[in-house]
């Protein structure tokens, strides 16, 4: 089945829910000038209730901030989501999902040429570095991901409604989702349980 990762978990119930309900990978947003972001300390606890892979996500974040945040929290992936070059990160000490904001420009050599184990792809906003609920053009972009050569994700704007048509056209090793299993800004185990049961039956 294809992977889903979670993002922006912020309750010991909703991570359980994900967990449970068959979610390979949640994700812990630790930048904060997000909505989704919480405490390191906080998330340390919850990580404590659940099986499945933990994602920290950074934006332009010191590498010495990022790895004493994996050590506590305990992360299987650091996801580095703004302009981390790539002598930055020789110097995290995880493996590393590298989030790309997919435009006309962006140059998949580049992007197959980071020092990652998975490669996101996620929609590009002005001024947003993810987190937008925006879709992107899904099939000019999937001719771009067939010259990828390692896992990719797909983010931005996925929801139950349209998960379907975005695991046919890209046929990704995995799909990130977040803002449409929220209520008034807030991660519902309810939405979270059905969508993880449409992934189940395609």
């Amino acid at each position: 089945m294809i992977k889903v990762k979670i993002c922006g978990i912020k309750t010991r119930e909703t991570a359980i829910e994900a967990d449970q309900s068959g979610a390979d990978f949640i994700g812990f947003i630790f930048y904060k000038k997000s909505s989704r972001f919480i405490n390191p300390f906080k998330a340390a606890e919850i990580a404590n209730s659940v099986n499945c892979k933990k994602v920290g996500v950074f934006v332009d974040e010191s590498p010495g901030v990022i790895n004493g945040i994996t050590r506590l929290v305990g992360l299987d992936y650091v996801q580095l989501h703004g302009n981390e070059d790539v002598k930055f990160a020789s110097k995290i000490r995880a493996p590393i999902i590298k989030a790309w904001r997919y435009n006309a420009e962006l140059d998949m050599r580049e992007v197959n040429n980071y020092p990652c184990d998975i490669i996101l792809l996620d929609s590009f906003v002005k001024g947003r570095v993810g987190g937008t609920g925006k879709t992107f053009d899904w099939r000019k972009a999937s001719l771009e991901t067939r010259k990828l050569t390692k896992p990719f994700l797909i983010a931005g704007g996925i929801s139950i409604d349209n998960v379907r048509e975005v695991i046919d056209i890209f046929r990704p090793y995995g799909i990130d989702v977040s803002g449409s299993l929220e209520i008034n800004g807030v991660k519902s185990a309810n939405k979270i349980r059905e969508f993880m049961e449409t992934v189940k039956d395609l």
